[in-house]
């Protein structure tokens, strides 16, 4: 039996072999890099679009945005409470806004100034003012309240009343 003899490498074999493992290591620590630069967006991405239901004066504005300016009844669920008939006066207020941009061809905006938080046994009322005004035109401003509730983990607004 002939014995075989060890295979032979040239001096460019041998130098090549650390550089693809370098180019290996590399390429590995890089798709790990990407790997968690993904998951990392992602994260950032889930908490800044979280909704937000830590205080009950943020809820009323998120509520106020959605319904009011956004007019997004889905947007402005979220902030809502399941038993939301409590809240028919600030719609009726919106479909009148509604009402009214057709009718004469206007377009109605709407702010609000602070929100006061007052507690109410387990819930909190919340006042604040809320403007209408027509563009470079006049402009009404109606008090409002709102009750706001802890449910589900976080505060919801269940009713609405104008108070002057």
């Amino acid at each position: 039996m002939a014995a075989e003899s060890p295979t032979r490498t040239t001096p460019a074999e041998r130098s090549a072999r650390p550089l693809r493992l370098l180019v290996m290591v590399l390429a590995g620590v890089a798709a790990l890099l990407c790997l968690g630069g993904v998951g990392v967006g992602l994260n950032l991405y889930d908490e800044a679009t979280a909704i937000n239901r830590e205080e009950p004066d943020i809820v009323v504005a998120n509520y106020l945005g959605a319904q009011l300016v956004n007019r997004d009844d889905a947007a402005a669920k979220l902030y809502s409470c399941a038993q939301d008939q409590g809240l028919e006066p600030i719609r009726a207020l919106k479909r009148d806004m509604e009402m009214r941009e057709q009718s004469f061809d206007v377009s109605i905006l709407v702010d609000w100034g602070g929100l006061s938080v007052q507690p109410a046994g387990a819930d909190r009322l919340v006042t604040t003012d809320i403007g209408r005004s027509l563009a470079g035109g006049e402009r009404s401003v109606q008090v409002w309240r709102f009750t706001v509730v802890d449910e589900s983990g976080g505060w919801r607004v269940c009713s609405a009343q104008r108070m002057s």
